[in-house]
């Protein structure tokens, strides 16, 4: 499958995750690809779409944001081994 971009954003929290997903996929024709959230309670959020559209979604969340955003990235074009380390996530989170 071909992505146009990946968003990426970090914050601290499962609910902090649930309020930035849904500011982003209010803000933007995006699509939300999964989450990843490790030891100290960092969550890193995927979501996919065109870049202007995954653009406009990070800008929304990190120049009005709902919670404290510690990172965040847009990734145009992304290579194969960066859609193939998404799909693990997706599949690590379905077992």
């Amino acid at each position: 499958m071909a992505y146009g971009a990946y968003g990426l954003v970090e914050v601290l929290g499962e609910a902090n995750a649930v309020l930035v997903t849904d500011q982003m996929l209010k803000a933007a024709d995006v699509s939300y690809e999964t989450q990843d959230t490790k030891c100290g309670g960092h969550a890193l959020i995927f979501i996919s779409g065109s870049v202007s559209a995954v653009s406009a979604a990070v800008e929304s969340v990190t120049v009005a944001p709902p919670c404290k955003v510690f990172n965040s990235a847009v990734i145009s074009n992304p290579s194969e081994e960066m859609v193939n380390i998404v799909e693990g996530f997706k599949n690590r989170k379905k077992k």
